[in-house]
């Protein structure tokens, strides 16, 4: 049975053990890639972030860019960038929850930090909080290293009703 570090099951993150701080996963990596290219079968996997690792708290994800993802000025355009976001959000909380479709973007604040050179686009998203009803987490995106983070997001997923996290 799970537990919050709260005193209430909405008041922080569901763990396995309020000591450790330990959260549980449901989906790994290759669970959440194989829900993603179902989910979305029209889009072109080449193109798609792709989840390159999955533990308690937190998800990695890398994506190939191409000329298709880069604005005037030869850098990663914005659209990309909350895309990588969003996409990580959403690969975090499924990682958490189990495979629910349903659970939708409430927000997405962006913070864009440098211009996003060239290159294979990498996100780390880190589990903030995780409720009955909606999950929050950071999400770092980089292409030179994570030491020159090109921008970094929090975002919301509702979580929809009769989900146990």
């Amino acid at each position: 049975m799970l537990e919050t570090r709260g005193a209430d099951r909405d008041a922080g993150l569901m763990t396995d053990s309020p000591a450790t701080g330990e959260t549980t996963l449901r989906m790994d990596a290759a669970a959440l890639n194989a829900f993603l290219a179902r989910a979305f079968p029209e889009a072109d996997p080449a193109a798609m972030p792709r989840v390159t690792g999955a533990t308690p708290g937190r998800v990695a994800l890398v994506q190939a860019t191409a000329s298709r993802n880069l604005r005037p000025g030869g850098v990663i355009s914005g659209p990309t960038l909350m895309t990588m976001a969003d996409t990580a959000a959403y690969a975090l909380i499924l990682a958490h929850i189990g495979e629910v479709a349903m659970a939708v973007t409430t927000s997405l604040t962006i913070h864009f930090l440098r211009p996003c050179a060239p290159g294979d686009l990498h996100a780390e998203a880190t589990l903030l909080r995780l409720g009955r009803r909606i999950g929050t987490c950071d999400v770092l995106m980089w292409t030179e290293g994570p030491g020159r983070a090109a921008a970094k997001a929090t975002v919301a997923y509702a979580i929809p009703d009769g989900v146990s996290p």
